[in-house]
């Protein structure tokens, strides 16, 4: 099935007649709220140089949550004919009717409107293989020869949300993404970047900044392990945004206190500003659906500003817990995992902007390199990689340099440094006095297949403390 076949309106039209059959079949009281979506994701993938995978999904779903004398139970189907739904409906009382009892049960979304329809890229939910693999060949040429693999993505989700308290909204969002390493003697550089539309991806500017890392990053140089001064390319502090996001601001971590986010509390550098903005910026494709699964309308969260942290994320059975309303991140997910902000934006320095494709030609990302000539000695890191969490309460994580790591001796790039593994608290990176610059642009970047659009600047920061290298 394509995006095409799906008639515009249809998912609300389905999500109310979900509501309807429930609420006849649970009878007077029951509380009733239905997800319909239509989502569309396609991948075409590359390695040794040549696309070796392309593969598509196209799935019509629907969610239904039901509390039902004051108990609360989820179904969801794919099979959206008439014996489908009621299938679904009869088998979500009979679970509702079997689980214990939901004390916390914060209730239905009143009506609320969404923003207005944000724009939307209709090439890019109707992008082809060919449309992929298109930059997928720009992308091999630049690198010149070098050895090369990744992917190109794109993504359509069509979405509608009914409640039996009245709300009824509908959206859609569409996505881009691409992700490609060029190799030369077992040295990596990567090049990836994200956008609202197909056509804001250009493969040879990023097939060309990959080799020209991977050429850059040849005989690397060994270093003792230390505390170093460094400036994280924007690739790397995506990463911190994703762990910050998922631990930190996650507002049943929060309220479990398994969290560092003290409301209130200068806890960063004033330098940061940390913004999630699910309808993007102005003028821009939106990353995200104006709601979520529990028909609160989303809009654009400050959750630290000035180095004040403001907010934490929440749904509306983390909000009720904690007497505050839900902020719209609600996920199939947040339940058990809590709720989590999936696209921040950490604010760019003086004269930044968030456009954003940050490619160049050059291995040092052009947002970067002010900030690599403030620097004395340290390292210039673009990636991080296989990271985990040591210790949630402070965040704490390690993990490994990858995909090119520089030493910088007085502002310029001095050696290639073989890869080393990092274990660092992340709000103690950016903590007070710890942030010495910010780059001039939030590049958008893209996670390998959920939608996830963190937008991120070059960061040079004090302290990063690199416990081990090549070596072990």
């Amino acid at each position: 099935m394509t995006t095409e076949t799906v008639r515009s309106g249809a998912e609300l039209e389905l999500a109310g007649r979900v509501v309807e059959l429930a609420s006849r079949a649970a009878g007077a009281g029951a509380d009733v709220e239905v997800v319909a979506e239509h989502a569309v994701q396609a991948l075409t993938r590359f390695a040794n140089s040549a696309i070796h995978q392309n593969v598509a999904e196209a799935t019509t779903s629907v969610r239904l949550r039901l509390h039902l004398d004051g108990r609360t139970a989820l179904g969801t189907t794919t099979v959206t004919d008439a014996a489908g739904l009621a299938a679904l409906v009869e088998r979500t009382i009979t679970a509702a009717r079997l689980s214990p009892p939901d004390e916390r049960w914060p209730g239905l979304a009143a009506p609320s409107p969404i923003a207005g329809p944000a724009p939307f890229d209709e090439a890019t939910a109707r992008a082809t293989p060919d449309d992929r693999a298109s930059r997928i060949r720009e992308f091999v040429a630049a690198a010149g020869g070098l050895e090369t693999a990744g992917f190109c993505r794109t993504g359509h989700t069509r979405a509608a949300f009914a409640n039996s308290a009245g709300q009824a909204v509908q959206g859609q969002a569409a996505d881009a993404g691409m992700d490609g390493i060029a190799r030369l003697s077992g040295a990596d550089g990567v090049a990836r970047l994200a956008s609202g539309r197909l056509d804001g991806l250009d493969g040879a500017a990023l097939g060309a900044r990959a080799a020209a890392k991977a050429r850059a990053a040849a005989a690397p140089v060994e270093l003792p392990p230390g505390q170093y001064a460094v400036v994280l390319e924007p690739e790397a502090v995506a990463d911190l945004l994703t762990n910050l996001a998922t631990f930190g601001f996650n507002g049943k971590a929060w309220a479990q206190r398994e969290s560092f986010a003290e409301l209130g509390a200068g806890q960063f550098d004033p330098a940061i500003t940390l913004v999630d903005e699910p309808l993007g910026v102005a003028g821009e494709p939106a990353p995200g659906l104006p709601f979520d699964v529990e028909g609160t309308p989303r809009a654009a969260l400050v959750l630290v500003r000035d180095g004040v942290t403001e907010a934490v994320t929440h749904d509306r059975r983390s909000g009720a817990d904690r007497g505050a309303a839900s902020t719209g991140h609600g996920s199939p997910l947040s339940r058990s995992w809590g709720p989590v902000a999936h696209h921040l934006r950490l604010a760019a320095g003086p004269g930044g902007t968030t456009g954003g494709a940050d490619a160049g030609t050059g291995h040092v990302a052009p947002s970067a390199r002010p900030l690599v000539a403030a620097v004395a000695r340290g390292l210039l890191i673009t990636d991080l990689w296989y990271t985990r969490v040591l210790d949630q309460k402070s965040l704490v994580v390690t993990g490994l340099t990858r995909n090119g790591v520089w030493l910088v001796e007085d502002g310029e790039v001095t050696a290639a440094v073989g890869n080393m593994r990092f274990t660092q608290s992340y709000p103690q990176a950016l903590a007070p006095g710890a942030v010495r610059g910010i780059g001039a642009e939030s590049v958008p970047l893209p996670d390998r297949w959920s939608g996830v659009r963190h937008r991120a600047p070059a960061l040079h920061l004090a302290s990063w403390n690199l416990t081990g290298n090549a070596s072990g």
